[in-house]
C-alpha cells in the first residue's frame, strides 16, 4: 500500500464476502466516499454482490475471493473478510501474503489452531490488521473505559456481565439460521459472546487467566415440541400463542419497514410475497422445536482473572433483546452500566452519579452495534490511511488472547474442568 495521507485519495477496500455483516460495513463506506472507496466484491451470490455495489459498474464483482487475488497487482489497500466462520482461515491468510490490510469479522476461526494460524500469518505478514470486536468501538464502551480508567472504582474485585441475546434473535440465528450448529459455524459462545469475553478484558485491564462453564440447549429441543405443533409456523394451530412462529417475527418488519435486516436475511424478494414464500420453503420457517440445531440456548462462564479477582458472564436466550448489562464492583466504588447510561457509587462519597452516552443505533446488526459497526471502521480505515496500526483496538494478539479464554470455556462445559487460559 502506498503511503498516502488520509487527506489525498480515499481508502480502497475489497470486500470478500457479501452477507449481512459485509453490507454493515459497506454502508459506511458508501456514506463516507472522502474517506473509503468499495472497489471490489467477492462472494458466489450475484444478488449479494449488486446490493454491496449500488449499481456502480466500477465496483469490480468476483464469484471467488481467489480470483481477486489471482489479480497480477493489487486492486486495493485493504479487504475486509466477512464470510462465514469456517470460511475464515484461507482467505486471511491468502490475503496477508499479498500484502492486504485485513479487516476480519470475528471469530477469527472456530479452533484454537486455526485461530492461530491467522495471527501467525498476519503477523510474519507485517500487514494492518483488525477484528471486529465491535463492541470496543461504541460510545458507551469509551464511557465505561474512562470511568474504569480514573480509578474512581479503586481495585476492580469482581465483574458481573449479562448478554440478553433475545428470544426472537436466538431463534432467528442461533435455531434457524447460520449459527445453529457449532459443526457448521462455531459454539454460541464463539459465534456470539466473543464480543462479551473481549469487552470484559478490555474495560478492565484484567487478562482472562482460568474459566469455569455450565451451558445447555435447554429448550430449543425435539422433545419440548408441543404434540400440535406442524412442522413449519404457517402451517401451525399454535401460530397466535408461541413466542417463535415465523409469521410473527418477520411479516410486521416487511410490512412497516420494508427491506431491511432481518428479512433481508431470510430472502432475497424483501416483498410480504416474498417472506411469505422463503418462510414455506426455507429454513427460516421451521418449528424451532424441530430444526437441526445444537448450540447451547444458555450459558454461565465464570471467570478468574490473572490478578486473582473473578466476575461471571451469562448469556440467554430468553430476554429481550437488548443492550448488554455490566456491573463492577471495586475497592472503592461501583459502576451500573445497561448500554446507554452509567451509575456510578463512590463509597468514599456515597454519592452516585449517572453519565448517559446516546447510543448510535441499537444494540443488533441492524442497528450499527450501538455504533460500534461505524466505529470500528472509522478506526480500521484511518489506521490504514495513515498507517498508524495504535487506531486499531482489536489486533491479532489481543483477539487470539480472548478467544483463547472462550476455547477454554467451551473445554470446560463440555468436560466439567476449571480449565487454565494459555497466552496468545
Amino acid at each position: 500500500m502506498e503511503n498516502t495521507p488520509e487527506s489525498t485519495r480515499p481508502v480502497r477496500i475489497a470486500l470478500i464476502g457479501a452477507g449481512n455483516r459485509g453490507q454493515s460495513y459497506t454502508r459506511w463506506i458508501h456514506a463516507n466516499p472522502e474517506r473509503a472507496q468499495l472497489v471490489a466484491v467477492a462472494d458466489p451470490r450475484a444478488f449479494q454482490r449488486e446490493l454491496v455495489s449500488h449499481g456502480d459498474e466500477g465496483i469490480r464483482q468476483f464469484d471467488d475471493w481467489r480470483e481477486l487475488l489471482a489479480l497480477p497487482e493489487r486492486i486495493a489497500d485493504a479487504v475486509i473478510i466477512a464470510t462465514q466462520d469456517r470460511q475464515h482461515v484461507e482467505p486471511a491468510i491468502a490475503c496477508a501474503e499479498r500484502g492486504y490490510a485485513i479487516l476480519m469479522e470475528k471469530p477469527l476461526a472456530p479452533t484454537e489452531e486455526e485461530s492461530r494460524r491467522i495471527v501467525d500469518a498476519v503477523e510474519a505478514s507485517g500487514v494492518l490488521f483488525g477484528v471486529c470486536h465491535v463492541m470496543r468501538y461504541m460510545p458507551y464502551t469509551d464511557l465505561v473505559k474512562s470511568i474504569v480508567d480514573t480509578g474512581v472504582l479503586g481495585d476492580i474485585i469482581n465483574v458481573q456481565h449479562l448478554e440478553p441475546v433475545g428470544w426472537w434473535h436466538m431463534a432467528h440465528s442461533y435455531v434457524r439460521g447460520p449459527w445453529r450448529r457449532e459443526d457448521l459455524a462455531a459454539p454460541m459462545l464463539l459465534a456470539k459472546s466473543s464480543h462479551d469475553l473481549d469487552w470484559i478484558r478490555y474495560v478492565t485491564g484484567k487478562r482472562i487467566a482460568g474459566v469455569a462453564s455450565f451451558g445447555s440447549r435447554h429448550h430449543f429441543r425435539h422433545e419440548n415440541r408441543p404434540a400440535e405443533a406442524a412442522d413449519r409456523c404457517l402451517d401451525c394451530p399454535l401460530q397466535n400463542s408461541c413466542p417463535y412462529a415465523a409469521q410473527k417475527l418477520y411479516l410486521p418488519v416487511v410490512r412497516d419497514e420494508g427491506a431491511v435486516w432481518p428479512v433481508t436475511v431470510i430472502t432475497d424478494d424483501a416483498t410480504e410475497a416474498g417472506v411469505i414464500e422463503a418462510l414455506r420453503t426455507g429454513p427460516y420457517g421451521v418449528c424451532v422445536y424441530a430444526a437441526d440445531n445444537t448450540v447451547v440456548d444458555n450459558q454461565v462462564v465464570a471467570l478468574q482473572f490473572e490478578d486473582g479477582t473473578a466476575g461471571t458472564f451469562v448469556m440467554t436466550a430468553f430476554s429481550e433483546q437488548e443492550h448488554r448489562r455490566t456491573q463492577l464492583f471495586g475497592s472503592h466504588g461501583m459502576l451500573d452500566g445497561d448500554g446507554e447510561r452509567v451509575t456510578v457509587t463512590d463509597f468514599r462519597t456515597g454519592e452516585s452519579v449517572v453519565y448517559e452516552t446516546a447510543p448510535t443505533g441499537a444494540a443488533n446488526a441492524g442497528g450499527d452495534h450501538g455504533g460500534g459497526d461505524g466505529g470500528v471502521m472509522n478506526a480500521f480505515v484511518a489506521a490504514v490511511a495513515t498507517g498508524d496500526p495504535s487506531y486499531i483496538r482489536s489486533g491479532p494478539r489481543e483477539s487470539l488472547d480472548s478467544h483463547l479464554a472462550v476455547f477454554a470455556a467451551e473445554r470446560s462445559r463440555h468436560h466439567g474442568t476449571v480449565e487454565s487460559v494459555p497466552r496468545a
